[in-house]
């Protein structure tokens, strides 16, 4: 019993080592992280989302969608995120400087969305194609008809709006927060190269004749 405050005291030192190492030291060499300059283009990378894409991440995050998407391309050997499109190189800690929270998420019962802004201008999905997924669904993933309005035409109809089949003088009209989610989703694009993310250079091969 005599040793025992020696031992809470020694245990209390290992505990609080091991957090300042694994917590505190990680959270500082992340944290010094910045965007990286790329003097070709001319502009940092990766870059922060401006005005309603800001908003749409708080969306995103309300939502809850982070419970079937991630935004975290594996890298290429490890899994088959490649192969399906979500990315050409793996995500990196300088992907998310910009995130007050990073919403890597866990399952993917949706399609990894990292890239996913990239992947809507090759197929030519613009922000009204994107607000009828948002409204209708699709296979696994729910609609959200809570985030657009029906309302009634009255004269010209909005260009923001998307047209009910079979209601020719009702119209929806996307919330502000449909239409910040929509910005969102197609600003995503994760597919900048940083130093980190090249391979390392091969060793040389030795001359023959040379140990």
């Amino acid at each position: 019993m005599k040793s025992s405050p020696l031992f809470f005291l020694s245990l209390f030192a290992a505990l609080a080592f091991s957090l300042t190492a694994l917590v505190l030291a990680t959270n500082a060499q992340y944290g010094a992280l910045a965007p990286y300059l790329d003097e070709t283009a001319g502009a940092a990378f990766p870059q922060a989302p401006q005005g309603l894409a800001a908003r749409g991440h708080m969306v995103y995050q309300d939502l809850g969608c982070a419970a079937c998407h991630t935004q975290q391309v594996r890298r290429a050997g490890f899994a088959s995120d490649k192969e399906r499109g979500w990315g050409d190189r793996q995500s990196v800690a300088r992907d998310y400087v910009h995130d007050d929270r990073v919403l890597l998420g866990d399952l993917r019962i949706g399609p990894d969305l990292t890239n996913f802004g990239a992947r809507a201008a090759a197929t030519g999905l613009d922000a009204t194609g994107l607000l009828v997924l948002l409204h209708n669904g699709q296979g696994a993933m729910p609609g959200y008809p809570f985030l657009f309005v029906k309302q009634l035409v009255t004269g010209q109809r909005s260009p923001k709006a998307l047209a009910i089949p079979g209601s020719p003088d009702c119209e929806l009209a996307p919330t502000p927060r449909a239409e910040a989610l929509a910005a969102y989703l197609l600003s995503l694009n994760a597919g900048h190269d940083y130093p980190e993310t090249k391979p390392p250079a091969k060793p040389a091969a030795p001359e023959a004749g040379k140990k």
